[in-house]
């Protein structure tokens, strides 16, 4: 007998309840924003319509099946299993959290503040949730496969991220290094640098974006779906040592792009979460590509 599905509804705690948190009660916070000249009615307005989205996205789920809660600072500690639906209910943000955890589950975003959420990721309104839920199982779904990208080092640590990875330096200073294409006859290049950025179609409206603009390559961004990655080294150093020539370029899914260690210690994070970062030293060498599982967003 299969088992009934698992709802694994994704959240986070609200700026409010951060607030709260560190002040002690409510009026507190209200006093410290107020000398800061904000108003903590806004705050506490948009925690309160996360917290009514909670409460109709699980009222919508169906009695027979299993339902649990994750909180986003958890979820490196958290199992997802086969016949999970995961239901992200926040920001565009909090989906690119939780993609490197899965292994192809069926992915509903449900935005709880339109207003100010781009809505890329977060796709739909709290109300629709039970039909959606209903779609995941009925095999009619229409489902977004984005590509991912992902980092294993020689060591096998792995990284996956939805947006970007980033190798250099920790604090983002001078990273040293050697970088080639795994395809490219064996060309490697001696770099010093502020780090490599290697992005996806997804990432593509944020910070690989950011660096695409402001070089004004002929390259194409990718669409989000697309099995193709682009990368660029940020702020590449010439020196009788090291050389600028390899500075960007794009990744097909055969292809890889490899960076080898040359300073004590770099790291690789993916989507801006530096706290979960893997750890390089000398001589350790990192494959960056297109990673083979996708991120099924229900559309």
């Amino acid at each position: 007998m299969s088992l009934a599905p698992r709802i694994v509804l994704v959240h986070r705690v609200t700026e409010y309840e951060e607030l709260v948190a560190r002040h002690g009660t409510h009026g507190q916070a209200a006093f410290f924003l107020s000398s800061r000249g904000r108003d903590i009615q806004e705050i506490a307005e948009r925690h309160r319509r996360t917290r009514q989205a909670l409460t109709e996205v699980t009222s919508a789920i169906p009695l027979t099946w299993r339902q649990t809660r994750v909180e986003r600072t958890d979820l490196d500690r958290f199992l997802f299993a086969p016949e999970d639906v995961v239901v992200v209910v926040g920001q565009d943000g909090l989906v690119a959290n939780v993609a490197k955890y899965l292994a192809g589950q069926p992915v509903v975003g449900i935005d709880t503040d339109p207003r100010r959420n781009p809505g890329v990721l977060v796709r739909h309104r709290p109300e629709d949730a039970g039909k959606l839920f209903a779609f995941t199982q009925s095999g009619r779904s229409d489902f977004d496969e984005l590509t991912m990208v992902e980092a294993v080092a020689d060591d096998t640590q792995r990284l996956v991220a939805l947006n970007e990875i980033y190798l250099g330096a920790a604090g983002h200073q001078t990273a040293r290094y050697r970088l080639g294409l795994e395809d490219d006859g064996g060309v490697v290049e001696a770099q010093a640098s502020s780090g490599v950025i290697v992005g996806t179609g997804t990432g593509a409206t944020g910070w690989i974006r950011s660096v695409w603009q402001e070089r004004g390559t002929r390259l194409r961004l990718p669409d989000p779906t697309e099995e193709r990655l682009l990368w660029f080294v940020r702020e590449a150093w010439p020196s009788p040592a090291t050389g600028t020539s390899l500075v960007a370029g794009e990744l097909a899914a055969a292809t890889s792009l490899r960076l080898t260690v040359e300073s004590e210690r770099l790291v690789a994070f993916g989507d801006g979460m530096e706290t979960d970062a893997v750890e390089l030293t000398w001589g350790q060498t990192v494959r960056v590509g297109v990673r083979r599982e996708r991120l099924r967003l229900v559309c």
